[in-house]
């Protein structure tokens, strides 16, 4: 398992009884996990004075409870700077397990000794963006959600990236990585991190296990004659990382040879040294 453990500012504290307990900066929230199935004792003390609880409901989705927490705070990973908030269906705005994949990449670009061109899809709120050109790459950002580009722009502002050479574009991935094609453009790298289900600003719609391996194959078409890394992030329960392993090597291996390595993705436990796990992960490079 790769395990996201360079963190300051976030800690996974415990996880029992569906949720986990986690400290984002200073504050304390409770979310659930679906991961986190047995049913250990609560001995921490902090589980009864977090900032903020989500309480998943029976018939689906959930809602905050808030305790002293702000609308807006922001917590650092090294030199990057990230805001938060509680939204929909209990998240905040970032995923701090993908760290272990920021670093990896990040090193890739940075021994490249050669200009860098990454393309991020399904982008989010900038994460995997805002490290790559940290690294020094030239980011293309492409994400359906006009909201989540206005904030992955807000975090490249306080992560003093305003300037760094980052294309933001609010679209549809498919559409966008054909138009792509037809303009000739090349990317060295390449970063996806699809959702299970989801539908582009003018109704598109995605579903994985319909869709990934496709889009794939149209991925390949704007790698650049000598691509440097091409890294698929999935949260997909029962979507092994040997699959997303499979269908790398059929189109990506066969083209430009290379290695590929996938597993688990996860967050060390601070109160019994164990490991959660948050998703899968492949990593093809050169």
């Amino acid at each position: 398992m790769w395990i996201a453990d360079n963190w300051n500012d976030y800690e996974l504290l415990d996880c029992s009884e569906g949720e986990k307990l986690e400290r984002w900066g200073s504050y304390i929230l409770v979310r659930p996990d679906p991961q986190v199935i047995w049913n250990t004792e609560k001995t921490l003390k902090t589980w009864h004075t977090v900032n903020g609880h989500y309480h998943r409901s029976s018939r689906g989705g959930g809602e905050w409870e808030f305790f002293d927490l702000p609308e807006q705070w922001t917590i650092n990973y090294k030199s990057l700077t990230f805001h938060l908030k509680p939204f929909s269906f209990k998240h905040t705005g970032l995923f701090p397990e993908q760290a272990v994949n920021w670093d990896w990449f990040s090193e890739k670009i940075k021994q490249a000794g050669r200009p860098i061109k990454v393309l991020n899809l399904f982008a989010y709120t900038g994460g995997a963006t805002l490290a790559a050109a940290a690294a020094g790459a030239h980011v293309t950002h492409v994400d359906a959600s006009k909201g989540m580009v206005n904030w992955a722009k807000e975090n490249a502002h306080s992560s003093k990236l305003s300037d760094a050479p980052i294309r933001w574009l609010t679209d549809d991935c498919i559409k966008f990585v054909e138009r792509e094609i037809r303009r000739k453009n090349q990317y060295d790298g390449i970063i996806m991190d699809p959702p299970s289900y989801g539908r582009g600003p003018k109704g598109e719609l995605w579903k994985l296990e319909d869709s990934l391996y496709e889009f794939i194959k149209l991925c390949t078409k704007v790698l650049s004659k000598n691509p440097l890394f091409f890294l698929i992030n999935s949260y997909t329960t029962g979507l092994a990382p040997s699959v997303l392993t499979y269908m790398m090597s059929t189109e990506i291996v066969k083209q430009y040879g290379g290695t590929i390595e996938a597993s688990e993705i996860g967050l060390p436990v601070s109160s019994n040294h164990l490991v959660l796990p948050c998703g899968a992960s492949a990593r093809w490079s050169q």
